[in-house]
């Protein structure tokens, strides 16, 4: 259960980073408000959602990391995490951003990140 509890914790976090890291280049300068400030502001906006970045997504790695009981060694949590921040920015990109299409080319890169998951979680 600590593995599912992770897996969540992350995709909540990454969604989060998502909007801290690109959410000012498209989507909050629909906002008037968020439009007139300056990069010190957008950057503190994106300071303030970051911090919820980490609020779940330190616990999410605590719990899902092996020697506190969890399933995950530090590379299958890192190798999670990377899978899971690709597939949110993907869905915010094409669904909420609706900046970009996803191409075949974006189909293959994420099947070969699916296959980094296997190699890494294979024991060899």
């Amino acid at each position: 259960m600590k593995g599912v509890f992770s897996l969540v914790l992350l995709t909540i976090s990454n969604l989060f980073m998502t909007f801290a890291w690109y959410g000012h280049l498209h989507l909050f300068k629909k906002m008037a408000w968020f439009a007139k400030l300056g990069l010190v502001g957008v950057i503190l906006v994106s300071w303030g959602l970051a911090l919820f970045e980490y609020i779940f997504q330190v616990p999410a790695n605590r719990l899902g990391f092996e020697e506190n009981g969890g399933p995950f060694s530090l590379f299958q949590l890192k190798v999670i995490q990377e899978v899971i921040t690709l597939t949110v920015f993907t869905v915010c990109a094409v669904f909420v951003f609706k900046t970009d299409k996803l191409g075949w080319n974006h189909l293959v890169g994420f099947g070969l990140l699916v296959a980094a998951v296997y190699v890494i979680f294979k024991k060899w």
